[in-house]
């Protein structure tokens, strides 16, 4: 299922961090630091699919040098505490492909490098081999200043101003969510990212009464696991998997991320199949088939153990699940009936012991005595039947009794009426 990621940090020198290290370790490349004179080297580092540098238009040459780009960005900045780079950190939709994952990552940077003026490093990685196979994500360093002909520039203020930056980045995530949910829709895939708040969707989706996705909704966000907690989760699920056994949370914060996600996709398994069962409900409704039929297959479709074994279309799918060919006509017989009787002997079969098999026998137009010879019905507990005839006889002997003597009463009434018209007592 395709989720939504989008975070932004800051490399600051305060906190012990230079623009070069963190362009060398994203990019898997090896840059000394002419400030620092320390040399970060990463080329051993693996999982990089691809990286490109974008500029303005009027940037200098020496832009496109990843090393010389970054020691100038250190250069530029002479505060000891000074804010070197930003980062936006992006998960990418598995769903799409490599390709599609590439040109969304560069739109988007390319739209930095317009909005903002600045220089963009962007890397793009694949999912950690012990970690979650979906987890493609990129990162995309950026500079704080503009780059213009001239070298860096002015501050990119409109980011650090508590007034505007939340504006902006609230802006730059609407655009990334719009960047994949186009992917995903040329990919013909139905999953869509959104940006806004858990609340914000909540009251989205109760506005135009999806009370489903509501309910999916109502609830905290996911709590964010960490470096340390992740690489031991990390660990733990490989371990797990290479023993053959179920994977138990080792860290707090594991356990309750892990319970949260289990509960998501119990909610999102109950959501799918009651769609399916909706969608075959209404295809059995349309092939002719009565309520109950139609209930009963919709039924079977929620409660199939291969659901997920999606074939190339819905009605195959379908078929297989009610029981019938794919190439089967749909439309109602005139011995509809008869494949009524026939369903109902199905049904009465399997009830469990002799009595089942009796009633299928008088269903075909056997008689009691003919069972006589081989059953003892006397010598055993009434079936549940037998048990449902009797409750179902008692309001209608009871109803029999009270109108044959209403009866009565009205020939009652019809004579002494019929006595009072008679002449001969007439005085």
């Amino acid at each position: 299922m395709a989720s939504y990621h989008l975070s932004v940090k800051t490399i600051k020198r305060s906190a012990g961090r230079s623009a070069t290290a963190a362009a060398a370790y994203r990019v898997g490349e090896r840059i000394e630091c002419q400030r620092e004179g320390r040399v970060h080297d990463y080329t051993r580092k693996q999982g990089i699919e691809e990286t490109f540098i974008l500029t303005p238009k009027d940037a200098p040459d020496w832009a496109t040098d990843r090393s010389r780009l970054w020691n100038e960005v250190e250069a530029s900045e002479t505060r000891r505490n000074s804010v070197t780079a930003r980062e936006w950190e992006l998960a990418l939709p598995s769903e799409i492909s490599a390709e599609a994952r590439s040109q969304i990552t560069r739109d988007f940077a390319q739209e930095l490098v317009s909005r903002y003026g600045v220089a963009v490093d962007v890397a793009i990685h694949a999912p950690h081999r012990e970690g979650d196979q979906r987890n493609h994500h990129a990162h995309v360093l950026t500079s704080t200043r503009k780059l213009e002909a001239e070298g860096f520039t002015a501050k990119t203020r409109v980011l650090d101003s508590a007034k505007t930056g939340g504006v902006e980045i609230e802006q730059m995530r609407g655009l990334w969510a719009e960047l994949q949910n186009r992917a995903l829709e040329r990919a013909g895939e139905v999953e869509r990212v959104d940006h806004r708040s858990l609340e914000a969707q909540r009251e989205a989706a109760l506005e135009r009464g999806d009370e489903l996705t509501a309910e999916e909704l109502d609830r905290d966000p996911e709590l964010k696991l960490g470096p340390a907690a992740n690489s031991m989760e990390r660990r733990a699920k490989a371990m797990a998997e290479r023993q053959g056994r179920e994977y138990k949370p080792v860290t707090e914060r594991g356990a309750v991320v892990h319970a949260a996600r289990q509960a998501r996709a119990a909610f999102r398994e109950m959501r799918a199949r009651l769609e399916l069962a909706r969608e075959t409900y209404g295809i059995e409704r349309e092939a002719g088939q009565g309520r109950v039929s139609a209930g009963l297959a919709a039924l079977r479709a929620a409660t199939a153990k291969d659901r997920d074994r999606t074939p190339e279309d819905f009605r195959e799918r379908l078929a297989r699940v009610v029981g019938r060919s794919p190439d089967q006509d749909d439309t109602p017989k005139s011995e509809g009936r008869n494949y009524a009787r026939e369903r109902l002997k199905e049904i009465m079969e399997k009830d469990a012991g002799r009595d089942g098999q009796a009633a299928v026998h008088k269903l075909d137009g056997h008689s009691e005595s003919e069972l006589a010879g081989d059953t003892g019905r006397e010598d055993r507990k009434p079936s549940v039947n037998e048990r449902l005839k009797d409750v179902l006889n008692k309001p209608r002997e009871r109803l029999e009794g009270e109108d044959e003597r209403e009866q009565e009463k009205d020939q009652e009434v019809e004579k002494d009426r019929d006595i009072d018209r008679d002449p001969g007592l007439s005085h």
